[in-house]
């Protein structure tokens, strides 16, 4: 912690609500979650562990977004993985505190909340994702 001049300190941590997602560069919209980011882990074995990771998006209608360019092109391959590279990217106060670049990312799984006439929330699509490691990139000061 920090200690200001008024005697009020300020906390250095990271509010979860403050995050943008990117894919290839380009700011995905419409995204509610990313779950399970994992850094590192290391398995029984030594070797490094590459965990998938879960966005939770609402399902959008425009084909010329990213992530709807990106499934429609993972559903239309019979075998290749069509890979991107997705950055999960840590604000405050719009400005950018921290950045993991997932490499060579692919989708393995696409999934969508229940449609259900009780109820008025937004559809969602759960993508999982797999990919070649994490690199994570601390901003310039």
């Amino acid at each position: 912690m920090a200690q200001e001049s008024t005697g009020i300190q300020a906390v250095d941590s990271l509010s979860s609500n403050e995050f943008k997602v990117e894919l290839d560069g380009v700011e995905a919209s419409g995204v509610f979650a990313v779950r399970g980011l994992t850094i590192r882990q290391i398995d029984g074995s030594g070797q490094v562990a590459l965990l998938p990771l879960v966005i939770v998006k609402m399902v959008q209608q425009d084909p010329d977004l990213p992530f709807n360019r990106w499934t429609r092109e993972t559903l239309a391959g019979t075998s290749a993985k069509v890979t991107r590279e997705l950055a999960i990217v840590a604000v405050d106060d719009g400005v950018e505190v921290r950045r993991w670049v997932v490499k060579d990312a692919w989708i393995s799984s696409i999934a969508l909340s229940d449609f259900d006439s009780a109820r008025a929330d937004l559809i969602e699509e759960r993508l999982t994702i797999h990919h070649g490691g994490v690199e994570e990139r601390w901003p310039q000061r």
